[in-house]
């Protein structure tokens, strides 16, 4: 499957915690790939704003409500320096020195929302790499003294298991 297909459905996580966005709120969609999510907060009416190094799916659907960007988030400098957003949504991507930057880069009263793959994945696929899954409770520490924990969970999803993942959503006070 292609990870960057606009079809692909937004996970059912970032769905339910969408309600936790402030009303009218601008979003950053960070490795946006496709779109899935920066459409379903453009749906609901928030400015979004997808960021990734690859754009063409992107640009190819274009949305009123979605602003994107195209940037090298690995090799390059942060291209938002000082913006705040009220939602910073992270779904299957990890680059560990960005994770300080997005947790700053939530408004007052906004949220982190983030969904990735974590450690023991690697017997179920790709990534495999240690560098791209999280360790237990990695996401509880990148937050820890900054955000407040809404929902937190981790471990094997899908009956059978498919995959090993730890998610958060996080509320800046």
């Amino acid at each position: 499957m292609n990870p960057h297909h606009l079809d692909d459905e937004p996970l059912p996580t970032i769905v339910r915690w969408a309600t936790f966005v402030p009303t009218n709120g601008s979003v950053l969609d960070v490795a946006a790939g496709g779109g899935r999510h920066a459409r379903l907060f453009a749906e609901r009416g928030h400015a979004v704003l997808a960021v990734d190094r690859e754009v063409t799916a992107l640009l190819a659907n274009p949305h009123p409500r979605i602003e994107v960007l195209a940037a090298d988030l690995v090799g390059a400098p942060w291209p938002l320096p000082g913006r705040r957003f009220a939602a910073v949504v992270v779904t299957n991507y990890l680059w560990r020195p960005l994770l300080p930057t997005l947790v700053a880069s939530v408004a007052r009263g906004g949220v982190l929302l983030y969904e990735t793959f974590a450690a023991g994945h690697e017997r179920f696929g790709r990534p495999r790499n240690p560098d791209f899954l999280l360790l237990p409770d990695e996401l509880l520490a990148t937050v820890r003294g900054a955000l407040d924990v809404v929902e937190f969970g981790q471990g094997e999803v899908g009956n059978p298991p498919t995959a090993v993942r730890q998610r958060l959503c996080a509320r800046r006070p």
